[in-house]
């Protein structure tokens, strides 16, 4: 996984057949890049649905979360709008983990991406960082800890 302190690298996907989000268009914001191995999984399904009623809290802190998984655009599509997704989920499909090989978060065993949270600050700096256990839903608290200590570091 990148370190923290490490500017994240850039990066442009799908969230929609149509639609690229480029992680630079966030700058001034946070950013929570929660990298999921695969959409209709119970537990990424569970750790999904968590983040979405969460929105509001991440939002209060100035900060946009963003799944990334290799799933395809038309498979997040479908996932998203099945579980009435509020934020968007991109496609690191083609090639296929390219994203989440920068991130250090690439499972080349399974060729998906590993669970795994990264807080950036307004810049693009990675704050905090977590990987998972694949079973393991990893909640919320950490991101949250880490939103609220970056807000007592200013």
């Amino acid at each position: 996984m990148l370190e923290v302190g490490t500017k994240a690298p850039d990066f442009s996907l799908f969230t929609t057949p149509d639609q690229r989000i480029e992680l630079n268009q966030l700058k001034g914001k946070r950013v929570i890049l929660a990298f999921y191995p695969a959409d209709w999984s119970p537990v990424c399904g569970d750790q999904m649905s968590l983040y979405n009623e969460m929105l509001k809290f991440f939002h209060k802190q100035n900060a946009d979360l963003i799944g990334i998984s290799v799933d395809s655009k038309w498979c997040h599509l479908a996932f998203s709008k099945d579980r009435n997704l509020h934020f968007p989920l991109l496609s690191d499909f083609e090639p296929k983990g390219a994203v989440s090989k920068l991130y250090g978060v690439y499972d080349d065993t399974t060729g998906e991406s590993k669970r795994a949270l990264y807080v950036l600050d307004e810049e693009g700096y990675v704050r905090w960082k977590y990987l998972s256990p694949v079973g393991i839903n990893p909640g919320a608290d950490g991101i949250m800890d880490a939103l609220d200590e970056m807000n007592s570091k200013k």
